[in-house]
């Protein structure tokens, strides 16, 4: 009965409402090249102070499952991936639109988003309690642990580890601002009373991901490319459906395999997924010249993440990507902490989060079939109006939380960081999630050396806390030891 109850606010008009309001505004801001899914919903945090809590994440949730997807839109019709996540399906997407069947090709990474999607919402629904039961056996020295790995495994899948591993530090660093979590005593605030809290983690997420773009799309003004106005048809045929079939299957278990590992998000899982597509097609060459497969294999992936990312968030309260690390302020905002603990203090969340996913990823795809005629024209937006726009929601949305003029400076300081971040190729998504687990981190290691004694040995002693170590050696030392292997390739090819 409670179960039910739960189930039925979301079938409530306001309910129901916000979700497909979300899920539009995710879709418009996913298609517009730079905007992607995490500067939306970091954009959109303030909005959500007030709503009920299920309402609330529902539309951030909706924002995160309408952008992911919406990045397809750019990638097929302008060749440029709206997001990261659809960077891999511009291969096949593009090279069909050229043949003027870009409506069959966005039909089929519509169908494809809402085939992982509700494949991964099914999966979270089913493995997050039990998840969260286990964790619930967790104390200090296996949550400093769960939080060194998640670290690490951000630094590691950075692209460049050395910078990774530099932004997770900076992020730390900046974690350590305001007062100790044993002792109370203020450490980093330079005499500013405002800082005696740590900066404001919404404010924070809105300059490094909203403001910074807007920066990096100020460098970029005047270099627009015209869209294919040639929209036409948008249900793919059935032999493209049957041709598509494993690649579906495939993308579907890839994307939530990969959105479950923290830290590695959707751009990650949409390669992998093609990669595979491709390895195990009768038709291997006919990838890349405009092959459905391909893009079924990408866009189910990328979006199967985004249910599979909620998995670590709500039941360990690490985030599965960079959206959810986000995605997390939503929570807090509501005055609720992710772990294994809100499972048994707010069950009706859980349970509204899940279904709530389950009705996104539906609206995500009447949306998105819908919209297949005019997706040429959004595209049109002037990106002049875009940055002014985004700019007074910037300012608005980080000063009204708090009513803190500080605010405004964090946001404005953390935008530069962003900015500087992106443009010398350092990993932003490390920073935001070392800011979220540096105090989790620090909290449960000295926690836990108080209560063994500081003896080291009896620390980390549990079994689970020597599996995520061991899981933190493995994730720091397999990038190096797979690019020795290339070097020593290389050395061996040369002298030929």
């Amino acid at each position: 009965m409670d179960v039910l109850s739960s189930l039925s606010q979301l079938f409530e008009f306001n309910t129901l409402w916000t979700i497909a309001l979300g899920t539009l505004g995710g879709l418009i801001i996913g298609a517009l090249p730079g905007l992607t899914a995490t500067m939306g919903v970091a954009l959109l945090i303030p909005m959500t102070f007030g709503m009920a809590p299920v309402v609330g994440l529902n539309m951030l949730i909706g924002i995160y499952i309408g952008g992911i997807y919406g990045g397809c839109v750019s990638s097929i019709l302008l060749r440029t991936p709206g997001t990261p996540a659809s960077a891999a399906t511009v291969l096949d997407g593009y090279p069909m639109a050229q043949r003027g069947e870009a409506g069959k090709a966005l039909g089929m990474a519509t169908i494809a988003s809402m085939i992982g999607g509700l494949f991964a919402a099914i999966i979270l629904a089913t493995l997050a309690p039990q998840l969260a039961s286990i964790a619930l056996e967790f104390g200090a020295p296996e949550y400093f642990a769960l939080a060194l790995f998640g670290l690490t495994i951000i630094a590691s899948l950075s692209g460049d580890l050395l910078k990774g591993a530099i932004s997770g530090l900076l992020g730390i660093l900046v974690s350590c601002v305001g007062a100790d979590p044993i002792t109370g005593v203020l450490r980093y605030t330079f005499g500013f009373s405002g800082f005696a809290s740590g900066f404001a983690f919404t404010p924070a997420l809105i300059g490094l991901f909203a403001l910074s773009e807007v920066f990096t799309q100020m460098e970029r003004l005047g270099k627009s490319e015209i869209p294919i106005r040639n929209v036409s048809g948008r249900w793919p045929s059935r032999s493209d459906m049957r041709e598509s079939r494993g690649a579906l299957v495939r993308g579907s278990i890839i994307g939530t395999i990969i959105g479950i590992i923290p830290g590695t998000g959707s751009g990650t899982a949409s390669w992998i997924a093609y990669n595979e597509a491709r390895r195990s097609s009768r038709h291997p060459e006919k990838f890349g010249t405009g092959y459905a497969p391909g893009i079924a294999a990408t866009e189910s992936a990328n979006n199967a993440v985004c249910a599979a990312a909620l998995i670590p968030l709500l039941a360990l309260g690490i985030p599965g990507d960079v959206v959810t690390a986000v995605l997390m302020g939503g929570l807090m905002i509501q005055g609720l902490a992710p772990g294994p603990m809100l499972f048994q203090t707010n069950p009706d969340v859980i349970i509204g989060i899940f279904g709530g996913t389950f009705i996104a990823t539906i609206f995500m795809f009447i949306f998105g079939m819908a919209l297949i005629p005019v997706f040429s024209r959004i595209l049109l937006i002037p990106r002049q109006m875009l940055t002014m726009t985004i700019v007074i929601f910037c300012f608005i949305g980080s000063f009204a939380i708090n009513l803190n003029p500080v605010d405004l400076y964090t946001m404005v300081g953390f935008g530069v960081l962003g900015w500087g971040m992106h443009k010398f190729g350092f990993s932003q998504a490390a920073l935001c999630i070392a800011l979220i687990l540096g105090p989790m981190m620090e909290a449960n290691l000295r926690r836990g050396l108080l209560q063994s004694g500081d003896n080291l040995v009896t620390f980390a002693s549990g079994p689970i806390t020597l599996l995520f170590l061991s899981l933190t050696v493995l994730s720091l030392g397999w990038p190096m030891v797979s690019r020795l292997k290339q070097r020593r390739r290389n050395h061996i090819k040369s002298p030929e």
